[in-house]
């Protein structure tokens, strides 16, 4: 038997590898009576043909709907037997017009020889190539077929890989109709010497898929116990029934059709049959199924998107894809597999035979089970992190920084000494000269300068595509060695620089860049936010009035309004008005240095008050708020940012 011998030679190219291999699959867990995902060791080859009989059941199931009722499957793993048993219809106890033996033995026995060849017919079972169950045959040292059609009983015993074969022994009877192949496999051509627990959980998972894969009016019973999967539902709970508060919606399309869809955060996942074979890497099918659900969640994250992040966030499809699971119960006609394992269909959708359509009620009940917040969150979160990868500081404290125009930078800034570094951010050129100046008093070693170009981007009200272009912000991320996804605490590890200081005209829009340098270092580093000091001010006159040697500075214009009135308008003073930092001289840039202490503020973090009222000035979404909040404020008196919303 050249065929055979050939087969014996080259098993990988008929059942797959003999070899053991390690592998994560899904296996039933007895002990906690549920599916569960673990690397088990198996042989390919003795679970493909421990399927082909077990498929060769179901298969009866859809020659026989109406008959049939029950598989019975028992796996001794003691002795290492076999058993697949159902109560279809039967083979016929007869003998082959053309091939003189009787058809059991030529369906289980001879190769080659298959009642499922034509592919004009349209047929929704596994077996089609003529192989099937006698692959079992072969890699068997003993192989037992018992049929009954009815009428007469037949049975048979073939050994030693199909080459000893027993005489039929066939008996007239009245039995109901019944199929069963019971086989042991020849463990050592699999490098085995008995059935071990990985490969018995894996054939126990192989039943519960056929529970849950075949019509519901089949029972299922694994050595000798009913199992409780009356339906494709009931199945998809083994997966899921104990993951608490993971949704699951479900729909039956067609009898051909049944989808069940959840959601994971490890990734896609996939749990799918064709005709009752468990297809471990999808296939065609599973692309048809998924497709149209991630077409429908991706149209409700699209719209959802715009609502919660202003521009929206760029979601596509595999970013739906990674977070949905689906499981797939369906029959195509003459299926095709990318190989003898068929582990994955790769029949086109346009010869199914049949389509999936999913109900605008399923669609909608999948995109509102909470995919899409689960979907947003982590598409927010990878954009932060992409934003952090762009807009990162080098990695450790850089000593030395290039590129950055216009950036005075501190001696210590990046060394042991960074965390007594401060930053003085100037509003424009003119200020910068002003603090430069003021550095010949306090020296370079723990001050660095860099002018803002205008006004910082409000980065609560803008899309990560602006943050992720904006090439100040990321400036200032690189001077001050700042991280998006690190948390920092009174150490400031990693910092170039300790602290920054704001040095801003003292008009409105001075104010302004000072509450949007304060509201960046708030929505991104909140933890810097609440360290004291680690965000400062410097402040310069409004006015100064002059008498003789007499100086009175007056730093905001309510108080110097007050002080005219108390002096007859300031009768005898000279009074100099600065309309910004520019209007400072070298001279007083040095002189305010020379008494820091009392031209700087520590701004100080009091609690969710502060958080509220930062939100309240710069969320876009609060301009109501807002309003309500500016039109209090009266002239010479302090804003009461601590108002109720």
């Amino acid at each position: 038997m050249p065929r055979l011998e050939h087969i014996l030679l080259r098993p990988d190219t008929y059942v797959g590898s003999t070899e053991v291999q390690q592998q994560e699959l899904w296996v039933f867990d007895s002990v906690q009576s549920r599916m569960v995902y673990r690397k088990i060791s198996f042989v390919p080859a003795l679970y493909k043909i421990f399927d082909e009989i077990l498929v060769n059941a179901a298969d009866n199931l859809q020659r026989d709907p109406q008959g049939m009722d029950a598989i019975k499957v028992d796996i001794d793993q003691q002795k290492g037997i076999l058993s697949v048993w159902n109560n279809g219809r039967g083979l016929p106890v007869v003998m082959h017009k053309e091939q003189k033996v009787y058809v059991p033995e030529m369906v289980f026995g001879h190769l080659l020889t298959s009642d499922n060849y034509d592919d004009s017919a349209s047929k929704v079972v596994g077996g089609r190539n003529g192989y099937g169950a006698k692959l079992a045959n072969v890699f068997s040292t003993e192989f037992k077929v018992e049929t009954c059609d009815g009428k007469n009983r037949f049975s048979q015993v073939f050994r030693n890989n199909m080459q000893a074969k027993g005489k039929p022994e066939i008996v007239a009877t009245k039995e109901k109709p019944f199929t069963c192949i019971t086989f042991k496999p020849d463990l050592a051509k699999f490098g085995m010497t008995k059935l071990d627990d990985d490969i018995v959980s894996l054939l126990t998972k192989r039943v519960y898929d056929i529970a849950g894969s075949t019509l519901e009016k089949c029972t299922v019973y694994l050595n000798g116990d009913k199992l409780d999967v009356k339906s494709f539902r009931d199945y998809c709970d083994l997966y899921l029934l104990t993951r608490q508060g993971v949704p699951q919606v479900y729909e039956k399309c067609s009898d051909r059709w049944e989808i069940c869809v959840s959601l994971t955060e490890s990734g896609f996942n996939q749990v799918s049959f064709v005709n009752s074979i468990c297809t471990i890497r999808g296939g065609t099918h599973v692309t048809h199924v998924s497709d149209q659900v991630v077409e429908a969640i991706l149209e409700k994250v699209k719209a959802q998107s715009k609502e919660k992040v202003k521009g929206g966030v760029d979601v596509k499809p595999h970013h739906v894809r990674n977070h949905i699971w689906v499981f797939i119960k369906c029959l195509i006609e003459n299926p095709a597999f990318d190989s003898q394992t068929k582990e994955t269909l790769t029949t086109k959708q346009s010869k199914f035979g049949s389509r999936c359509e999913l109900s605008e009620k399923f669609l909608s009940e999948v995109a509102s089970c909470g995919v899409v917040d689960l979907i947003l969150m982590a598409a927010m979160a990878k954009s932060k992190v992409d934003l952090g990868k762009k807009l990162k500081a080098n990695t450790g404290r850089v000593t030395r920084l290039t590129g950055i125009p216009k950036l005075e930078d501190a001696n210590d800034a990046g060394g042991k000494s960074s965390q007594e570094c401060t930053l003085i951010l100037t509003e424009g050129d003119s200020a910068k000269a002003l603090a430069v100046a003021g550095l010949s008093v306090i020296g370079r070693d723990k001050w660095g300068v860099f002018p803002l170009r205008g006004k910082v981007l409000n980065v609560r009200d803008a899309t990560l595509k602006q943050m992720m272009a904006n090439e100040e912000i990321q400036n200032l991320i690189k001077i001050i060695g700042l991280d998006l996804n690190r948390e920092y605490d009174a150490e400031l590890r990693g910092l170039r620089y300790g602290s920054i200081m704001i040095m801003a005209d003292q008009d409105t829009d001075g104010s302004h860049i000072k509450g949007l340098l304060i509201n960046l270092i708030h929505a991104w580093w909140p933890s810097l936010a609440r360290l004291p000091g680690f965000v400062k001010e410097f402040f310069t006159p409004i006015v100064k009035a002059t008498k003789g040697k007499s100086q009175i500075c007056f730093y905001t214009l309510p108080e110097y309004e007050a002080w005219k009135k108390e002096t007859e308008g300031g009768k005898g003073f000279k009074i100099k008005y600065y309309k910004g930092l520019g209007t400072s001289t070298s001279k007083e840039a040095k002189e305010y240095f020379s008494a820091l202490d009392t031209h700087q503020i520590k701004y100080r973090y009091d609690g969710v008050e502060d958080d509220r009222a930062i939100d309240l000035a710069f969320n876009k979404k609060r301009a109501d708020d807002r309003k309500s909040w500016i039109n209090s404020y009266e002239d010479g008196n302090l804003i009461d940012h601590t108002q109720k919303e």
